[in-house]
């Protein structure tokens, strides 16, 4: 075991460390039921059978590695079922898995995945901006790459951090495709002899996509095949804790170089924005009872094209229209349904600010009251 930092929190996990050996030999080791999240790089098994060459006879360094060979199809999926299998006693009753692959293997490991009672969520294409080209012309150019999200079976509620990626995305709900050039410039780490430290290096923006997406502050993450450490580089960055298994030496030693070279992220950069849903459910009638908003006062749309009064009960009356904010919201609109939060209006020094402005401050009033 080698460690990058000490991590001590009672859990008896070898936090923020590398495991030296092969997968499913180490993941047998750990506790079960003590991972939040794997995300899984396993060998593609691309079958190559003879060296690839550019137009101009130069060499395409091809993955070729020993690690990559298997003797048939059937010792794939035997090492691909060992070590899923061995990765599901792992995870927590909410915990889920991550797993990327080319079309040499995905469709295997997809199958075996829920032969062993995973419960799929999402494919994902990582569509590379830069692929490398089908140099012979015979096939279109491989430009993707698929990922699988399965949680740990059906009841499984995995994290899902659905707000703070919308945020991200220009307040657009992320799609299932995304684009990432593939890793090259500054971020390929090379080795003495200035060639690829790894040949199948993931770019870290995927990894900072996959853990920002479904994972929390604090959580664990495996990575069963460690590689050069990319993983484990955005988890300390973005304060997860991870634990990498990788059998390859030149890997490890490099995957270590550039762990220690990484500072994580303040605790005020990794916080989240919070999902609404996790906010402390406030009713209308509360603010009038509070007297935010007094009985009789009345609300108007952002256009101002529709009004309404407020009751005592915190319910709403417009022409012949009663109910509640949304209720009363809908009808005047001829609508089948209206988020009264934010389509009524209240007046607040000479303003007309959304209601929701005061559910914010009743909410903002809670969080300040000891557990």
């Amino acid at each position: 075991m080698l460690r990058t930092k000490r991590a001590e929190n009672g859990t008896g996990l070898p936090l923020d460390s590398i495991l030296v050996g092969e997968c499913v030999a180490e993941m047998n080791k750990l506790p079960a039921g003590s991972v939040d999240l794997i995300f899984a790089d396993p060998p593609y098994n691309l079958q190559l059978g003879q060296d690839l060459t550019r137009p101009d006879q130069s060499e395409v360094k091809a993955v070729n590695d020993h690690w990559d060979q298997f003797d048939s199809f059937a010792d794939y999926d035997a090492f691909t079922r060992d070590w899923l299998t061995a990765a599901r006693r792992l995870l927590k009753p909410d915990g889920a898995i991550w797993t990327i692959g080319s079309y040499h293997n995905i469709f295997r490991v997809g199958s075996i995945l829920q032969d062993l009672g995973f419960w799929m969520l999402n494919d994902v294409v990582w569509r590379k901006a830069n692929p490398m080209p089908n140099f012979r012309g015979t096939r279109f150019t491989n430009a993707h790459e698929t990922l699988i999200w399965a949680s740990r079976d059906k009841n499984s509620r995995p994290t899902f951090n659905y707000e703070a990626l919308k945020l991200a995305n220009d307040d657009v709900q992320m799609r299932s495709d995304w684009l990432f050039p593939i890793c090259s410039g500054a971020e390929r780490l090379k080795n003495e002899n200035d060639e690829k430290a790894h040949p199948t290096q993931k770019p870290e923006a995927l990894l900072h996509r996959v853990l920002t997406a479904t994972t929390r502050p604090g959580d664990v993450v495996l990575d069963p095949f460690f590689g050069t450490g990319t993983t484990g580089a955005v988890a300390r960055k973005l304060g997860r804790h991870f634990i990498g298994i990788e059998r390859e030496r030149d890997y490890v030693g490099a995957a270590l170089k550039r762990l220690a070279a990484i500072r994580p992220h303040d605790a005020d950069v990794i916080e989240f924005t919070r999902p609404k849903r996790a906010e402390p459910r406030v009713a209308f009638g509360l603010l009038v009872e509070q007297g935010l908003i007094a009985p009789g006062a009345i609300l108007r749309d952002a256009r101002a094209q529709h009004e309404a009064k407020v009751r005592i009960d915190g319910s709403l009356v417009s022409g012949t229209h009663r109910g509640s904010i949304h209720k009363v919201g809908a009808l005047v609109q001829g609508a089948s349904a209206c988020n009264g939060w934010t389509f009524w209006h209240a007046e607040q020094a000479g303003d007309w600010v959304p209601i929701d402005t005061f559910r914010a401050d009743i909410r903002a009033q809670m969080e300040k009251i000891p557990a």
